[in-house]
């Protein structure tokens, strides 16, 4: 049975702040339960915990997975809801769950095989690599679950319902927050206790969002046409996804060369650019959200308008997060570290990662604004030139002719500038404003 509704397609302020204080809660609640599971690992030994370390990296990159596949599914979901249509729009989270519950099915069974050969080719053989071994083993049971839930998140995001992904996600993040301890000390199981409790929260929470599923009263058999277009989808976002983790990755790689103090500094400076980059991704999902929900509806002009909007908040949450890292230039650094040489190392990369705050504001806003109108091939491709055509260039010519931070620091914005011209341009040209249910 279709259910028709007419979703606002214009969004005030407080509109937008309602779909992206929860989302931001829904982002922060895994890596702070990753914080108090590290504490709680860290109080047995090192070997616990440089395990732990080992096999969160792992878990990491199956949750980056799980993002790939929520924002795909949060624009297709959007477009179905925005045309009056959400039985249909949760009917596509119907077929992102059956894609989720599958690729998560392969996961945990491929770690039974293979997270020993894995432990050891990320730790090297020994009592870290065993230990790591073991954790994966039964943390990535939580792996179908863990993907539920994204899967869950995308959908439910789409038909503009963010109180459910609220407490679904913080619900079991809390109760294992409170298990993991208990497990790992007085039931007396150790690193094994911390890995059976993150299993436990991430499948307790993909339960709770199948079960939201179920209560929509939709037909649940899959149906291979949409699922080959939602692998699609998610292809392209992958792709963009792994050309960040390269220039990452090589960003990393030459700041170890030029010494202990500058990949140090590096690993400060570029850890606040994840977090700003996390609380500016609640902004862009509620773009997702929005915009796909305003073409749906097939208003074109208000998807526009509602772009130069969320641009123009990007840009101020930008500026503020700018000032509050330049305010705290004299003291953030020696939050992390007591090393004199390491932090006049990150005051080498602190000009430019202020200055990144405002650009990388609009340009992850936009990043929605294109997520949620499907236009996702433009995005992977520009990712892609601007990481393999300005990033990585940049990066190994700082290696080359021994620039040292500050110009690892400059490559990045240049990748930064680089796309925010592009996505401006883009913008103007309306070409990524297709009405419609289903973007052709």
């Amino acid at each position: 049975m279709t259910t028709s509704v007419t979703p606002p397609t214009v969004a005030a302020p407080r509109r937008i702040a309602a779909l992206a204080l929860p989302a931001l809660v829904v982002l922060a609640a895994e890596p702070l339960y990753v914080l108090v599971d590290t504490a709680v690992a860290g109080h047995l030994d090192r070997v616990a915990l440089a395990a732990l370390a080992v096999g969160g990296t792992v878990l990491t990159l199956i949750a980056w997975l799980g993002t790939v596949l929520a924002y795909g599914i949060t624009g297709r979901a959007a477009r179905r809801f925005g045309s009056g249509d959400r039985s249909a729009a949760v009917a596509e989270g119907v077929q992102a769950s059956w894609l989720a519950f599958g690729v998560g099915l392969l996961v945990a069974l491929g770690m039974q095989l293979g997270a020993g050969p894995l432990a050891d080719l990320l730790a090297g053989p020994g009592e870290v690599a065993e230990a790591a071994e073991r954790w994966l083993r039964v943390a990535a049971l939580g792996a179908p679950g863990l993907l539920l839930a994204a899967a869950g998140n995308g959908w439910l995001r789409g038909v503009q319902d963010t109180r459910r992904p609220l407490w679904f996600v913080l619900g079991p993040n809390l109760l294992s927050a409170l298990l993991c301890p208990v497990l790992v000390y007085p039931v007396g199981w150790g690193l094994t206790g911390s890995a059976v409790a993150n299993a436990f929260a991430q499948t307790v929470a993909g339960g709770l969002f199948v079960a939201a599923l179920i209560s929509e009263r939709v037909a649940l058999r899959p149906r291979p046409a949409v699922l080959r277009q939602q692998l699609m989808l998610s292809r392209d976002l992958l792709v963009r996804g792994v050309a960040f983790q390269a220039s990452f990755l090589s960003a990393t790689a030459v700041a170890a060369r030029f010494g202990a103090a500058s990949v140090g500094a590096h690993q400060i400076a570029v850890q606040l650019w994840f977090l700003t980059a996390l609380l500016l991704d609640a902004l862009a999902i509620a773009g997702q959200a929005l915009v796909g929900a305003a073409l749906g509806a097939g208003d074109a002009a208000g998807a526009r308008a509602l772009a130069r909007r969320l641009a123009l908040l990007g840009a101020a949450c930008g500026v503020t997060f700018a000032v509050l890292i330049a305010v705290g230039a004299g003291v953030v650094p020696g939050l992390f570290s007591s090393d004199a040489r390491v932090r006049e190392q990150a005051m080498v990369a602190w000009p430019w990662l202020v200055a990144l705050q405002p650009l990388g504001g609009v340009v992850f806003a936009l990043d929605g604004v294109l997520i949620g109108a499907g236009d996702v091939r433009y995005l992977r491709n520009l990712t892609i030139v601007a990481a393999f055509g300005g990033f990585l260039p940049a990066i190994w010519l700082t290696y080359a002719f021994d620039l040292g931070l500050g110009g690892i620091w400059a490559g990045l914005t240049l990748f930064v500038l680089l796309r925010l011209v592009a996505l401006l341009l883009r913008l103007r040209s309306g070409g990524w404003a297709v009405v419609g249910a289903v973007r052709g």
